[in-house]
């Protein structure tokens, strides 16, 4: 008895070990990607198309559930499938296709600063929908931590990093349909990814399994994006070895996260995206030679509080 105890417990420190693990790795390639894009600029343009690289991302990401199901879930071949498991996720890829695609066509409306402050509002978005769809009531203390993760992503993107070289005054520019655009990427954003943790979680199927049919339907419908725009230039036209990284380490990201929404929740998908701040700075600093400024610590101090409100009292 006393040695299944402590077999039972070795294995479930192993287990939190390799989700902790899991979580730090998904920090760390979400406060890369930024960085990843500025190394393969040339002449301060990115010489590749962002559809080629999300077609290849998604196809990456299929091919990686391929495999997981052949190796780990192989007795589960013959399961029976029907549509019904099939087609739910054919509404999530839509979702985050058109997600994509909205994130590249609103900046003709904004400047980019002011995206990447207003972006941070489908953080609210994400958990009223989280909230309602799924019916997890969320206290007072965790709409407070949450609202904390929207203020520490609004002090860094008004100037958390600052450029030595460069003026610091921060302008903000929108038109009105700009504002329509970013309440539509928000509601979309929050819906594509609450809409994802219901199937997953609601269908007794192998999550290897869920992938293949969300990746699937992915690399169909960013590959019919990528035909339908008149893209010039060749597929590859413009990768580099940094792309390579990037499509490859995006692809593990998005398998992360669905282990995240299969296992935990898209709550901890937010704290995950939000932490990824420190990642981006370091890496910023490291770099490019920039600066952090007051609001980069401001921001800081209300992720480490927030963590604390959510997950740390009761």
């Amino acid at each position: 008895m006393v040695l299944v105890g402590t077999a039972g417990s070795a294995t479930r420190v192993l287990r939190r070990g390799l989700w902790g693990l899991m979580l730090l790795l998904s920090v760390a390639i979400y406060g890369s990607h930024a960085p990843l894009l500025t190394l393969c600029k040339v002449d301060g343009v990115i010489p590749f198309s962002s559809t080629s690289v999300v077609v290849l991302v998604e196809l990456t990401k299929l091919l990686f559930s391929l495999l997981f199901l052949l190796t780990w879930d192989r007795e589960l071949l013959g399961v029976a499938v029907s549509w019904r498991h099939v087609v739910p996720f054919a509404f999530s890829a839509l979702l985050y296709a058109a997600n994509n695609n909205l994130v590249v066509h609103m900046q003709l409306f904004m400047d980019p600063s002011t995206y990447q402050v207003l972006s941070n509002l489908k953080i609210v978005s994400t958990a009223l929908l989280y909230s309602l769809v799924l019916r997890q009531r969320l206290g007072v203390r965790r709409w407070l931590a949450l609202l904390l993760l929207v203020a520490a992503g609004v002090s860094y993107s008004c100037g958390g990093l600052q450029d030595p070289g460069s003026p610091s005054k921060m302008q903000l520019h929108i038109t009105l349909l700009g504002l329509v655009l970013i309440s539509v990427y928000c509601l979309i954003s929050g819906l594509s990814a609450v809409y994802t943790e219901a199937i997953l979680k609601t269908q007794a199927l192998p999550l290897s399994l869920q992938n293949l049919f969300l990746y699937f339907f992915g690399v169909l419908l960013n590959l019919t994006g990528y035909f339908w725009s008149s893209t010039q230039g060749g597929f590859l036209e413009g990768f580099s070895s940094w792309v390579l990284v990037i499509v490859v380490s995006q692809a593990l990201n998005g398998l992360i996260m669905s282990v995240v929404m299969k296992h935990s929740s898209n709550i901890t998908r937010l704290f995950v995206i939000s932490c990824s701040i420190l990642v981006n700075a370091l890496l910023s600093v490291a770099l490019f030679n920039l600066q952090l400024t007051l609001l980069f610590f401001l921001a800081v101090s209300c992720i480490g509080l927030a963590v604390h409100l959510y997950y740390g009292v009761t």
